[in-house]
């Protein structure tokens, strides 16, 4: 996956459509040009634990802490910072993924702010990686986690 160019086109655009190694486009957008028609089924990527205080209202420990040694990739649904403007929040609630793949990882790193995901977005892609995409993966989890360690599982 070449980075450089990945991410000056997304820096240029604010958009990726990316088909990785599943053969699913999934689109990388910056949070400030989601619009509601586009609809809600989009996730919050981030790179690093500390990206949580930005997005979500201030977690606990024990919420860190599930996110954090998490096994597996996991979209968390939880309640949305009151700061955020831009993105799909619905009833007050976002979701979100920490993105551990180290390849993602460098991406999302390299990109430097939260950014939001549509999976198999059936958008024509303009790059393409041999590497899956982790939230793709059949061990793939989702669960409601609050602020205070509150957790439910989605799909498990």
């Amino acid at each position: 996956m070449d980075h450089a160019q990945l991410v000056s086109a997304f820096r240029e655009k604010g958009i990726l459509h990316l088909k990785e190694g599943n053969g699913k486009v999934i689109t990388l957008m910056k949070p400030a040009l989601w619009k509601p028609e586009m609809s809600e089924d989009w996730t919050f990527l981030l790179f690093d634990l500390f990206q949580i205080r930005a997005i979500c209202e201030p977690f606990s420990e024990v919420s860190l802490d599930v996110v954090e040694y998490a096994n597996k990739p996991t979209v968390y649904h939880s309640p949305a910072n009151g700061i955020i403007k831009d993105g799909p929040i619905v009833d007050g609630v976002l979701k979100f993924s920490l993105i551990l793949e180290p390849t993602w990882n460098k991406l999302l790193f390299q990109i430097s702010q939260p950014v939001l995901v549509k999976i198999d977005s059936k958008e024509a892609a303009s790059f393409q990686t041999p590497i899956l995409f982790p939230l793709l993966s059949p061990s793939a989890k989702e669960m409601f986690l609050g602020p205070d360690g509150d957790v439910k599982i989605i799909k498990g």
